[in-house]
C-alpha cells in the first residue's frame, strides 16, 4: 500500500505537527505500506491562488506543468492521508487551494452525461485527520456536519473515492482535551489499518 500524507498547518510545533508525527509513525510500523511520502503544503511553498486569464483556462488545470509533480503523488497513491485543522467549520484555504487546483476535470473526474461525473481517482481510500478549537460534536450539531458533507460527499464520492475515514478532534486547545490519548488513536490506527 503507497501512502501519501498532504499535511496542512503552518507550526512544526503545534498539535497538528503532532498527530503528522504519529500518523507517520504508525505508517512506519506498519507492514503493509511500503511506501511514503509526505507533503507539507506551508515548508513546500504550495501556491493556492488560482489564476485564470487568455493562457490559462480552468478547463485546462489538468495539464499545467507546474502541478504535475503532485498529480503524480495522487496518482500514485492508494491512500491519501489529510491532516489539517478546522477553521471557522472548514479545512484551511491553503488545503482547499491545493484542492481546487489537484482535484480538476480530466484528472480527478471527467464530464458526462448525467448528474455525476466519473470518477478518475476510483480505488483509492482517504483518511482526514482534523483537529479543532471547538467541542468535538460542534459541526454535527450546528453546522449540519458540512466538513464532512464537503469532503466526503462534495469532493471524495464526486472523484470515485469511495472510503473515507474521519478523525474529527475537539476541544485542542482545552487542557482537558485529551490529546495525549487521540494521539495515540491515530498512531494505532495507522499502525494496524489492512487497506
Amino acid at each position: 500500500m503507497r501512502t501519501l500524507v498532504v499535511y496542512t498547518y503552518p507550526n512544526h510545533e503545534s498539535l497538528s505537527y503532532a498527530f503528522l508525527q504519529k500518523v507517520v509513525k504508525g505508517i512506519n510500523e506498519n507492514p503493509l505500506i511500503q511506501e511514503l511520502q509526505i507533503l507539507d503544503l506551508y515548508e513546500e511553498g504550495f501556491n493556492p491562488l488560482l489564476v485564470f486569464n487568455k493562457q490559462k483556462r480552468r478547463r485546462d488545470m489538468h495539464t499545467d506543468s507546474r502541478l504535475e509533480t503532485y498529480r503524480n503523488q495522487l496518482t500514485w497513491a492508494d491512500k491519501i492521508v489529510f491532516i489539517y485543522p478546522i477553521w471557522w467549520g472548514r479545512p484551511p484555504a491553503m488545503l482547499l487551494g491545493y484542492i481546487d487546483q489537484l482535484f480538476a476535470s480530466n484528472f480527478a473526474y471527467k464530464d458526462k452525461k448525467g448528474l455525476f461525473p466519473d470518477g478518475l481517482l476510483k480505488g483509492k481510500s482517504v483518511v482526514c485527520v482534523s483537529t479543532m478549537k471547538g467541542p468535538t460534536h460542534y459541526p454535527f450539531l450546528w453546522l449540519n456536519n458540512a466538513h464532512k458533507i464537503l469532503m466526503k460527499r462534495a469532493l471524495f464520492n464526486f472523484v470515485g473515492i469511495k472510503k473515507v475515514k474521519f478523525f474529527e478532534f475537539g476541544n485542542m486547545e482545552s487542557t482537558k482535551g485529551n490529546q495525549t490519548k487521540k494521539l495515540e488513536k491515530v498512531y494505532n490506527y495507522f499502525k494496524k489499518i489492512d487497506q
